[in-house]
Parts: structure tokens; C-alpha cells; sequence
């Protein structure tokens, strides 16, 4: 039971926190429908997720048995069967798709395509370099989609093309991992000869000025000004600013870029960059 839990990557769900952005962003978190919605929509894409997850293994076995710390899972051990996998993949799958139909419709399709998207991109287009990671980023604003389906809060553009090129900023930080892994001879992915070290570092450091400049628009966007009633937003770029330095400084100097989600959960001056951008966040819209 251990290691089938191990299959779910219960640590990944972090990710899915994106959920609940339209809920921070338009300040409707006070309403109990919408938080109680926004956490089954959550816990929907969590089973979904998981279930792609396992697959995702399921087909990178034998490349995973060559990867220095991706061997030791379960199924890349050996210690859970494909056959155990698959049963799970269609358990968790068609749980999720089938409570999600009856829930919300829109959510139901958002998960679909996220479900057909993933599906596609661990058979065949995570080979695709480039391609690879605008699929990861895609994810991610279908996390937004989610969180907007059942609260019927509309997005901004800006938290749109922010949440992608978010995405590709830490895809890329991961995809510098495989590249340095290659390097030392230790080639696990198929894609990787679409990557060097030069267009990672320069992409990476292209993404994370474009990020930058997105967020520092919204804040100053007169929609955003109308809308939160303040012109002081610009404050917590400060923090935004501060959280994409740390991660380039833990990605180019540190070496440690291989899980983005674990580089957030463990390093504590991310954690604590983070929790300040949404208390300033919320103090600014609050009190100005």
C-alpha cells in the first residue's frame, strides 16, 4: 500500500493550488460555495492527475530504470506490477471524469482535455521538444479553468498568460536538469537532444523577465485598479521578484532544479517569499 501511494505523487498536488487563484485573485474567498466547490474541484483534478501520473510511469519504465533517482519508483522497482498500475489508472480516471460529469459540466470538460491532453503528451509529444513544456504550461492554466468553472469567477488575461509563462519558466528549470544529466551521460529522456544548456539558460532567463513584466502589468492594469480599488498593487512585485531570483539562484548556482514542486515544498526562503507575497498581497487590497 505503501508504494501505491508512492504512484500518486500526493506531493505534486501542490500544482493544483492553481485551482483556487480565481477565488485569491477577485477576493471571493469569503463565499462558502465557492470554497467548497473550488476544494471538490480540487480533490477531482488531484484523483485525475494521479491517475495520469501512473500512467505517465507506466510508459517511462525503462527510461525511468535508468535515471538516478526516478529508479526507485514503485514501478520502475518493480515493487507494484503494470498490471496493478493500470487498474488504478482506470479507478482513479473514470472516478474523477464520471463524479465531475454530475458535478459541474464545465469542470467535467476542462478535466477531458486535460485528461486527452496528458495522455497524448506521455505517449507521444513529451518527445517533442519545445512542445513538452508549452503542454506542462497548458496544464496549468486548465487548473485556472477549473477554479473558474465552478466558481463562475472570470480570469484576468493577465493571471492567464502569467500562470503560463510561469509554467515554462519552471518547465524549463526542469528540463536544465535532464540536460545536465545528459552531460554527465546519463540521457533519460527522448527529447533531450532538442535542448542544450545554452537555450535552457537563455529561454529560462527570457521567461523570467517576461513573468516579471506580465505581473508588474496586472498590478498596474486599470481593470485591476477599478476592480481591487487600489493603486499600490505594484508593492508585491517585490516578492514576485524576489521568489523568481531565488529559484534561478537555486536552479544556476545550486544545481537543484530536477522537481520544481519539491524545490518549493523544502526551500525555506521560497516558502516564506511566498507566504509574504500573499500577505502583502491581501494587506495591500485590504487597508489602501
Amino acid at each position: 500500500m505503501r508504494e501505491v501511494l508512492k504512484l500518486f505523487r500526493v506531493h505534486q498536488y501542490i500544482k493544483n493550488l492553481f485551482i483556487f487563484m480565481p477565488l485569491l485573485f477577485s477576493f471571493s474567498y469569503s463565499n462558502l460555495d465557492n470554497n467548497l466547490n473550488s476544494l471538490i474541484a480540487f480533490i477531482l483534478f488531484s484523483i485525475l492527475a494521479s491517475s495520469i501520473y501512473i500512467f505517465n510511469d507506466l510508459m517511462d519504465i525503462n527510461e525511468d530504470r535508468a535515471h538516478p533517482t526516478k529508479k526507485y519508483r514503485p514501478l520502475a522497482s518493480g515493487k507494484v506490477s503494470p498490471k496493478s498500475a493500470k487498474m488504478l489508472i482506470l479507478l482513479l480516471s473514470l472516478s474523477s471524469l464520471g463524479i465531475s460529469f454530475v458535478f459541474n459540466t464545465e469542470l467535467f470538460i476542462v478535466l477531458l482535455v486535460y485528461f486527452v491532453l496528458n495522455i497524448a503528451y506521455s505517449l507521444k509529444l513529451k518527445h517533442i521538444a519545445i512542445l513538452d513544456i508549452f503542454i506542462i504550461a497548458t496544464g496549468f492554466v486548465l487548473r485556472l479553468f477549473a477554479g473558474s468553472a465552478v466558481t463562475g469567477i472570470s480570469l484576468s488575461m493577465w493571471i492567464i498568460l502569467m500562470t503560463f509563462l510561469l509554467a515554462i519558466f519552471l518547465a524549463l528549470a526542469k528540463r536544465r536538469d535532464d540536460v545536465l544529466l545528459s552531460l554527465e551521460g546519463q540521457e533519460t529522456r527522448k527529447n533531450i537532444d532538442g535542448y542544450n544548456l545554452e537555450f535552457v539558460n537563455a529561454a529560462m532567463v527570457l521567461m523570467a523577465g517576461v513573468v516579471i513584466v506580465s505581473y508588474i502589468q496586472y498590478t498596474i492594469s486599470p481593470e485591476v485598479v477599478s476592480r481591487l480599488n487600489t493603486s499600490h498593487l505594484y508593492i508585491t512585485s517585490f516578492f514576485v521578484i524576489l521568489g523568481v531570483l531565488r529559484y534561478m539562484q537555486i536552479t544556476f548556482v545550486e544545481q537543484d532544479s530536477g522537481s520544481p514542486t519539491k524545490v518549493v515544498i523544502r526551500d525555506r526562503f521560497l516558502k516564506v517569499t511566498i507566504f509574504l507575497w500573499l500577505v502583502s498581497f491581501i494587506v495591500v487590497t485590504k487597508l489602501t
